[in-house]
């Protein structure tokens, strides 16, 4: 079957589709892959490849579970440890649950020096874990001998260092090496020069980088270049330069620069020349010679294996000394030789027994994604050693011994081996709060298990809230969600499955949103109760509002996001740190108005065209007629009241759609038909009658040249698929909101065929309305609702013809308002979009989009993979062990990556910024002062505390929006003497109020100084 033409399940995999593509997805769905090793790391990776559907997964492995097992593999429990289960037999049925498509079988048989490794020839990506050196260099000889090669990957956690190692051979193609929309964009200008000089139009940056190409059309004068491939050389973020265009005819106007996908060939060598001479991936340019460091340690470690037979003893000097002058005789075989790190030595020797989750997590999604890069040739494949470490967590107080690492027998020993005891019992007596319960949500849970997190004997505690049900879509990447939770709570779902990972948990599932309405139950005495926050939002405003909490109430912040292969971490550390809101995106650029209603250029103006117009026909009209009938009541009310004189509003509108509420399915396709014609039709003569093809304009340019397009009339065919698709969609939608039953057969194209041969189509008639083309003015609601006194005569004409013909009735008053959802795919929601939007695309000659694409678009639908949410829960959990040892500031890290590219960068946080208010006072956003009242304290008394307590005067005193005291402004003088609880009036249950409070600068002429938030209880200080 050619890969192209699989089939795949979209309510599975559309998010993950919008990352991958469907070439790669039914590459991966025909791939088989080998993996080695069912530990921490292995079971990471076998979730996450599972998860994105490959055809089958071998995991071989031939040890049994152990304690230490049950740190970091997920599917291991102590009944599996209890009876000495091999790791793969007790996983693989937990692993078979994750994807029905995926096969997924076990091996145990013997893989050493001297297995026969034949059986590897049917497997296009071999990935190995937990696996001797030797063994891995046969492996990777025996997978770049084959035609073509097999994909070879190992990868190793070994306590809190990490190393992933990629060989895809000599020759390995990338369709896509960046996995980036191609850019479009908009031509002011070529010159005629060599080059040629490219000018963007309205100084849009065109993102374009040297040495990528594009391809041009629609350009008027100089059409040599349309169809033609050129380099690109960027010389600005508004121009760049191509080839010689000095023979060219001359540029006249319009154009259009498409950014080409151009594959790319990389290079790969072997393990045994790689070893000597490692070209490394580097993730933190503060610690540059880390990963050679690394290299040689790990190197070190495996000719100690070697040599005893086993990993360094927990906090044995003797071992680790050993470990170091291995390491030294590594050094002198290597090319680029390095001053051996004694101090990195002796970390890897004391922890190489532990394994810390959070980088089985975080590097099981780098893995993984990899993995998926071999099968597809999708994305820039690592090149070809990735090391990384978390020496940052390994906290040794003076006089502490190594029994405090030693194993105790429990599902810690392979974390106490890294952190010791002393965290270990501060993360079980760990109050987390995890806003959001979804993709992130499921791997932080399933991180805080592993890591113990709210197991202590008297504390600890995990709250989640999440208002969502699950749906089919999350299964693809929310792991812990099974077909049978379809519509079950998000996170009553996941707490239950976090306990079959950790029964010792204590859990507490909530169904809320966290935001303002809520305050209630996430006040301020709940986070009091809380130790660090976590948001797995998938939006910024939410962020924003628990980070605001979290400033208010002193509490650390983890946040962290994805968004395709994109992910990034962010660490917010009390008096530490600045907060999210420190920092502000700028806004996404809207579509001017104009250009969606009359003068679309891109497929994205239409899509979003059609959007409005589903939401306007079929959501807000719909609900704005009821809203007018609930108020209004009855036909007579609203007759009587018009007659009078009486303006009501919104009746213009309401008793049009009550006097074309259509009776019957014929009448439901005959409105359809109506509209395709308004559409397509009439709006295109409206604007050639307006600006006719020769218009110009001022300057004498022409009116109709890009970015703006000359409409062309579409012709209703019957025969078209779109066109009938759009009535159809459109039909079955007016039925809905209307409540007409249609049956299957009405659904027919024979029936609708029939229906549409009587329809009456009203001739276009040119209006004299004036047609908006500044790019600046935004649509006006209230503009609709305004009626003339015309229109109240219609509707009064209206009304009484409806309720002549018996639609007074209180059925009528009502109609059906619909939800816009994009997931189902039976519901006609997308049919309505793709065919409205790909109709008009084509009356403007804009090229259409698949239904996929228009869904995304359409649905604002934020491309996921699991690959990239295991990486960012595993960092995020990171930095959590990080918070609980009490870090200095220099340890915290932010990250970025994109695993498309790859690329990972660790940052230090924003370090807190002070504001100055007077030589000897400063603040930060995590300052916050108080003040103590009393029933009778007043404003005065209020300013006179805050001048006595904190020796600054206010200017200038705000609750809100409300400004209590202005000097300046009238009656404000009067209010000084008014008590506080007269000014802003609190409600019973109301301690405190927090108010923003400004100072008068030192010096006259200049503005007033901010000040922190001002607390005022308004009772005394309880002692």
């Amino acid at each position: 079957m050619a890969a192209d033409n699989m089939e795949i399940d979209d309510s599975l995999y559309s998010r993950q589709r919008y990352v991958l593509g469907d070439q790669a997805m039914c590459k991966m769905a025909q791939s088989y892959v080998f993996l080695s090793g069912v530990g921490g790391l292995g079971v990471e990776i076998a979730k996450n490849i599972i998860l994105a559907g490959i055809k089958a997964l071998t995991i071989h492995d031939t040890k049994a579970a152990e304690n230490l097992d049950l740190g970091s593999n997920f599917f291991l429990h102590e009944d599996d440890v209890a009876s000495q289960k091999n790791r793969a037999a007790a996983t693989i049925s937990q692993l078979s649950e994750l994807n029905p498509y995926v096969q997924v079988n076990s091996s145990s048989v013997l893989l050493d020096e001297n297995t026969d490794l034949s059986f590897l020839q049917h497997y296009q990506c071999v990935v190995l874990t937990e696996t001797r050196l030797l063994l891995q260099k046969k492996i990777n000889d025996f997978c770049r001998s084959q035609q073509p090669p097999i994909k070879f990957i190992s990868a190793d956690v070994y306590g809190v260092f990490c190393r992933v190692f990629c060989d895809f051979g000599d020759h390995f193609e990338v369709s896509d090496p960046v996995g980036e929309e191609p850019k479009e964009i908009f031509i002011q200008n070529i010159t005629r020069s060599n080059p040629g000089i490219v000018t963007c139009m309205d100084n849009h940056n065109h993102g374009l980088e040297t040495g990528q190409f594009v391809t041009f059309r629609e350009i008027n004068g100089m059409t040599e270049l349309n169809e033609s491939v050129q380099q690109v050389t960027v010389l600005s973020l508004y121009s760049f330069s191509i080839g010689d265009t000095s023979r060219l005819g001359p540029y006249l106007h319009g154009g259009i620069a498409v950014q080409l996908k151009m594959p790319k060939t990389f290079t790969f060598e072997s393990m045994e020349t790689q070893l000597l001479n490692p070209q490394c991936f580097i993730v933190d340019f503060s610690k540059s010679e880390t990963p050679l460091q690394i290299h040689t340690a790990m190197l070190a470690l495996d000719r100690f294996q070697k040599q005893y037979n086993r990993l360094p003893s927990i906090g044995c000097l003797q071992d680790a000394e050993e470990l170091f002058k291995l390491a030294l005789n590594v050094n002198e075989t290597l090319k680029n030789k390095i001053a051996v790190n004694q101090n990195l030595i002796r970390c890897l020797s004391r922890t190489a027994r532990g394994c810390l989750a959070p980088l089985t997590a975080a590097f099981g999604g780098i893995v993984s994604q990899e993995v998926l890069k071999a099968l597809t040739g999708k994305f820039s494949p690592l090149q070809q050693w990735l090391y990384f470490d978390a020496m940052e967590i390994i906290q040794t107080p003076e006089g502490t011994s190594s029994d405090h690492f030693q194993p105790r027998g429990d599902r810690y020993d392979a974390l106490r081996a890294c952190v010791g005891e002393s965290v270990f019992q501060k993360l079980s007596n760990l109050n987390v709060f995890i806003v959001g319960c979804g993709a992130i949500g499921c791997e932080m849970l399933k991180n805080f298990a592993l890591l113990g997190i709210g197991t202590g004997s008297q504390q600890g505690m995990i709250t989640i809230t999440d208002p969502d049900l699950i749906e089919k879509s999350n299964l693809n990447r929310q792991f812990l969600f099974r077909p049978q939770h379809i519509q079950k709570p998000k996170s009553y779902t996941a707490a239950s499955a976090t306990l079959m990972i950790n029964h010792q948990m204590k859990i507490d599932s909530h169904l809320n949103k966290v935001c303002p309405s809520t305050e209630n139950i996430y006040s301020d005495d709940f986070y009091s109760q809380v130790d660090v926050v976590i948001t797995a939002l998938d939006n910024v405003e939410a962020r924003r509002y628990v980070d605001s909490r979290c400033v208010s109430n002193q509490r650390p912040l983890l946040d962290s996001g994805t968004m395709g292969t994109k992910g990034h971490t962010e660490v917010i550390v009390p008096n530490l740190t600045e907060s999210y809101n420190s920092h502000r995106d700028p806004p996404e650029e809207e579509i001017p108005f104009c250009t969606l209603k009359s003068f679309p250029a891109l497929i994205e103006h239409t899509i979003q065209w059609s959007r409005d117009k589903f939401e306007t026909s079929f959501s807000h009209k719909p609900s704005m007629y009821n809203k007018f009938w609930d108020t209004y009541k009855s036909t007579d009310n609203v007759l009587q009241r018009m007659e009078k004189g009486e303006s009501l509003e919104g009746s213009f509108q309401a008793i049009k759609l009550l006097s074309r509420w259509p009776t019957d399915w014929h009448q439901c396709v005959s409105l359809a038909r109506v509209k395709f014609e308004k559409y397509f039709h009439h709006k295109a003569l409206q604007l050639l009658h307006s600006f006719p093809l020769d218009t110009k304009l001022k300057d004498g340019s022409l009116f109709w040249q890009s970015p703006k397009r000359p409409p062309c009339p579409v012709q209703f065919d019957i025969n078209d698929e779109l066109h009938y698709t759009f009535i159809l969609s459109a039909a079955r939608l007016f039925a809905v909101i209307y409540k007409i039953p249609c049956m299957e057969q009405d659904l027919s194209k024979e029936t609708i065929s029939n229906i549409l041969s009587e329809v009456k189509i009203p001739k276009f008639t040119p209006s004299a309305k004036q047609i908006e083309t500044d790019e600046n003015v935004k649509k006006s609601d209230q503009a609709k609702l305004a009626v003339s006194s015309e229109e109240e005569r219609v509707a009064i004409n209206l009304l009484n013809q409806a309720r002549s013909s018996g639609m007074a009735t209180k059925s009528y008053l009502h109609m059906m308002p619909i939800s816009f959802e994009k997931d189902n795919d039976n519901n006609g929601h997308i049919d309505f979009i793709t065919t409205a939007s790909n109709i008009r695309a084509k009356m403007y000659s804009i090229d259409t989009a698949d239904r996929l694409k228009t869904k995304r678009i359409a649905g604002r639908i934020i491309p996921a993979i699991a690959t990239a949410t295991a990486a960012v829960s595993g960092l995020v959990a990171l930095e959590l062990i990080k918070l609980v040892e009490g870090c200095p500031f220099e340890a915290y890290k932010n990250c970025f990556f994109n695993l498309a590219i790859p690329i990972i960068v660790f940052t230090e946080p924003a370090a807190v910024k002070k504001t100055q208010i007077r030589n000897d006072i400063s603040f930060s956003i995590w300052d916050r002062w108080s003040i103590y009242g009393t029933e009778d304290f007043t404003l005065l008394n209020f300013i006179d505390a805050v001048k006595e307590t904190y020796n600054v005067e206010p200017t200038m005193v705000v609750h809100g929006v409300k400004m209590l005291y202005v000097p300046v402004m009238p009656g404000h003088v009067k209010r000084l003497k008014l008590t506080m609880e007269k000014l802003v009036k609190p409600t019973l249950d109301k301690k405190y109020i927090d108010l923003t409070v400004s100072f008068a600068a030192e010096s006259d002429g200049d503005e007033d100084l901010p000040g922190p938030p001002v607390r005022y209880y308004f009772r005394p200080e309880e002692n």
